[in-house]
């Protein structure tokens, strides 16, 4: 238990043993660690609930999920809070759903990472119960409208200005998109930043160049398999599963990753250097991003003022094998 707060064991045992001499937040961290490892509490520390933080998340399949999981719940854990995660599947818990079960067990605050609020087009009633309730909430990669959640988000724009610098060094210039729906609002941004990349350098941006996907390998091979029929040698995703999807479409067509057809994802999530090729991908700063969401959420629930609007993080083009000289 003492590794797992970061302590010594004499201070787990003054905790355990209700003595004096330790901080507040080191308490609540050990108790927090009690209840994360599943030992039971003290009979006379039995009383106190931990205090618990809603992680929701949209998925698990996606390997950036489990990765903001794992840092978040770390420094949730580290405060004294106890994360309950909160997965969306097709067919059971809504997100709705799970923002009133949240409610009804009183949590200090919520860190939602991916989901509804993304999608502009998607129903924002739950969160407009968070805040009418005051409660602490923190998004991660999209702001909501009209509501002021402080927001933790990799800057998109210089995202895709990596992506589409990298491969325009390559000589390519037929390079294709596969992004998420047209309401998702970080594929939204790099949309527009390809756009400004496109008039900066004094060439007409081809919309036909542009596919929609669902977020999932499937959605990514099928997208992928329609720029190819327009020609297109290299494509940026808006994730790595799509990118991953895109280097089958390739291959199902007979083609090279990435001798005819380069690809560039985005996250950087787990495996992704063990891919046939390794992929070339613009990664997200998974441990800083999620480690500020913790902060900005326990400066709410202690009470403090947290200024509205979006804390950026520089993303980092990470170049490995899937991406080569245009052919010629």
């Amino acid at each position: 238990m003492a590794k797992k707060v970061g302590v010594s064991e004499a201070t787990v045992s003054r905790v355990l043993n209700g003595k004096p001499g330790v901080s507040e937040s080191t308490r609540q961290a050990v108790l927090t660690a009690l209840d994360v490892l599943g030992y039971e509490r003290p009979t006379q520390l039995r009383g106190e609930r931990a205090r618990l933080v809603g992680l929701v998340l949209p998925e698990l399949q996606n390997p950036i999920f489990p990765a903001f999981a794992e840092v978040i719940g770390g420094a949730l854990a580290q405060q004294g809070l106890t994360p309950v995660l909160c997965t969306q599947t097709k067919g059971g818990v809504s997100e709705a759903d799970y923002v009133d079960l949240l409610l009804q067990q009183q949590v200090s605050g919520v860190v939602f990472a991916g989901g509804l609020f993304a999608q502009m087009e998607a129903p924002h009633g739950h969160y407009q119960q968070l805040a009418d309730r005051k409660v602490p909430v923190v998004l991660i990669n999209a702001a909501i409208e009209h509501l002021d959640f402080p927001v933790v988000a990799c800057d998109d724009a210089v995202a895709m200005e990596q992506a589409w610098r990298h491969l325009a060094s390559l000589g390519h210039q037929r390079i294709g998109l596969v992004l998420g729906p047209p309401d998702h609002v970080p594929s939204r941004r790099k949309l527009d930043a390809a756009r400004a990349l496109a008039a900066t350098a004094g060439t007409d941006f081809a919309e036909d160049r542009v596919e929609r996907a669902m977020f999932s390998l499937e959605g990514g091979q099928a997208a992928t398999s329609r720029l190819l029929e327009r020609g297109v040698t290299g494509i940026i995703c808006a994730s790595d599963p799509l990118a991953l999807g895109a280097v089958r479409a390739a291959r199902r067509r007979g083609l090279d990753v990435p001798r005819d057809v380069s690809v560039v994802g985005y996250d950087d999530s787990a495996f992704m250097n063990c891919t046939e090729p390794p992929l070339t991908t613009v990664r997200q700063p998974i441990e800083a991003m999620g480690r500020a969401a913790v902060e900005l959420l326990s400066a709410q629930i202690q009470g403090g003022v947290v200024p509205p609007g979006e804390l950026l993080f520089e993303p980092e083009l990470v170049v490995r094998g899937s991406t080569a000289q245009v052919p010629r």
